[in-house]
């Protein structure tokens, strides 16, 4: 536990309050895996980080970071901690949206209830997503009653599950 508080520590410092508008100025050392990611999720999509989790993809270690753009655009962008590749990138957006409104054919309530039987536990946030072929989906965060946490992303169009994710940390806000 101690190992990730300090963690959290040394991001949230490294992440308060500023913008990373200039990320030519980010020189990550060879070791440095979060500084190499922060660098490329910055160049997809250039804004303030709010927020950077770590967590568990196929027991693959992934970043995401929430990045607001600066008009207003909300992205997830994930990276890959071994290879410093971006993995994914999906635009964040209100549940009236009119793209996710037309992509949408399972409602919120039915990929709430999938999401839930697969991992049964409280949602404690969800997010509606586009993804970069324009594909809608749900994101459940789901806490489990051995208080971890654990993404559920299910798709809008079929309403099957297509990712699940456990959190290993996350600073920053939602």
């Amino acid at each position: 536990m101690m190992h990730k508080t300090l963690i959290a520590t040394v991001i949230t410092a490294a992440f308060s309050g500023l913008a990373f508008a200039d990320h030519a100025t980010i020189k990550p050392k060879e070791f440095d895996s979060l500084g190499k990611c922060v660098k490329a999720a910055l160049s997809k999509h250039d804004g303030k980080i709010v927020k950077v989790e770590l967590k568990s993809e196929k027991k693959t270690p992934i970043y995401e970071f929430d990045i607001e753009s600066a008009d207003g655009t909300a992205w997830d962008v994930e990276c890959d901690v071994k290879t410093s590749k971006i993995t994914e990138i999906e635009q964040e957006v209100k549940v009236d949206d009119a793209k996710f409104k037309a992509a949408a054919k399972v409602s919120e309530a039915d990929a709430k209830a999938t999401a839930l039987k697969a991992h049964p536990g409280t949602v404690v946030e969800t997010e509606y997503e586009l993804e970069d072929d324009g594909k809608a989906s749900y994101e459940f965060d789901i806490l489990e009653a051995d208080k971890e946490e654990v993404k559920v992303e299910v798709d809008a169009t079929t309403g099957k599950i297509v990712e699940v994710d456990y959190e290993v940390y996350q600073v920053g806000h939602e």
